[in-house]
């Protein structure tokens, strides 16, 4: 009877243990693609003035690449449209891509430095234009037109920092018009700690769909007074925009390799002290100086702050996928 006592215990106290192991690896599983593909594709690099003209001949040829995650399930899935920020593709993005993995979306992760021969913008950010990976998303996506697994009526775009400040303004109308030819709209926007120093042409003329801005209070890289003024008055013109701030989150708070205490981005530039504005038409101007505005400009500052804060992290990534479940009617 003892022995049989013993024996009982051993094995509830190895299924105490095992029945949690068993949970995790099936929560693993859940976050991976069912299959990674690279899509090679061509873009532009082109200044910013370039862009804002619609000047496709100030371009150079770029031959650029993106992964795509395809989601577990069957047929055709919904897919996010990934944009790195100045540090270029990381820990942050994979997790994120392993989140809409669980919920059964793909993603598709752009690289818009490693074909250009970019490591980081994050010391000298003129090395490319601002809006220039709003082309390469375009561009990146008439590669899925046609793709078997991709359904191209359900696809949304986050991006962070630099590709937060190109997801937002890919919202516009204005250069949806004049740079998508892939054949295919977006149905969100997430847009996470974005630069919203400059004032655009035409710029509260937005599509009509969710835009979903993500930023923290503590953020001396892009400070969200400036992305909350922004929304305002994008809301006011009628725009379907909502910003999310988040307390004591600092710069790329959901970057899971960041430190817990915000630390000094050591020679990043910011444009935090600039005031910016296209006037005329296609040029970029220092509000103060009245002169185009270059990286060399006496606002342009060095040294901000980035760090991970893992309570807004989850607040986020619990609001992106809400808002994700009924755009794409998951």
């Amino acid at each position: 009877m003892r022995a049989h006592l013993i024996l009982a215990s051993l094995c509830g106290l190895l299924a105490t243990f095992i029945s949690p192991n068993i949970t995790r690896a099936q929560d693993a599983r859940a976050s991976l693609p069912a299959r990674i593909e690279l899509i090679p594709f061509e873009s532009l690099t082109l200044p910013d003035s370039a862009f804002l003209k619609g000047d496709k001949s100030a371009g150079k040829p770029a031959q650029l690449a993106a992964e795509l995650h395809v989601a577990q399930g069957p047929g055709k899935r919904p897919v996010v449209v990934l944009l790195h920020g100045s540090g270029a593709l990381g820990g942050r993005d994979e997790q994120w891509a392993r989140e809409f993995a669980e919920m059964g979306v793909s993603t598709l992760m752009i690289d818009a430095f490693s074909g250009r021969g970019i490591v980081t913008t994050s010391d000298n950010q003129g090395q490319l234009g601002r809006l220039n990976m709003i082309l390469d998303t375009y561009r990146a996506l008439a590669k899925l037109k046609d793709h078997p697994r991709v359904d191209t009526s359900r696809v949304a775009m986050i991006g962070f920092s630099r590709g937060g400040q190109a997801t937002l303004y890919a919202s516009l109308e204005r250069f949806h018009k004049m740079w998508n030819e892939s054949g295919v709209d977006f149905i969100a926007y997430f847009p996470f700690y974005p630069d919203c120093m400059t004032q655009f042409v035409d710029d509260t003329k937005l599509k009509p769909v969710p835009v979903r801005i993500h930023h923290g209070d503590i953020d001396d890289y892009n400070p969200a007074p400036q992305c909350k003024a922004y929304s305002e008055h994008l809301k006011a013109a009628g725009a379907n925009v909502e910003m999310t701030i988040y307390k004591d989150a600092a710069h790329s708070f959901d970057g899971p390799l960041g430190s817990p205490t915000p630390t000094v981005s050591t020679n990043a530039m910011t444009v935090r002290n600039c005031v910016l504005k296209e006037e005329p038409l296609g040029q970029i101007t220092n509000s103060k100086s009245g002169k185009a505005f270059t990286y060399e400009d006496p606002c342009v500052e060095r040294g901000p702050h980035v760090g991970f804060n893992a309570e807004a992290a989850k607040a986020a990534r619990a609001s992106v996928r809400e808002t994700l479940k009924t755009v794409f009617k998951l």
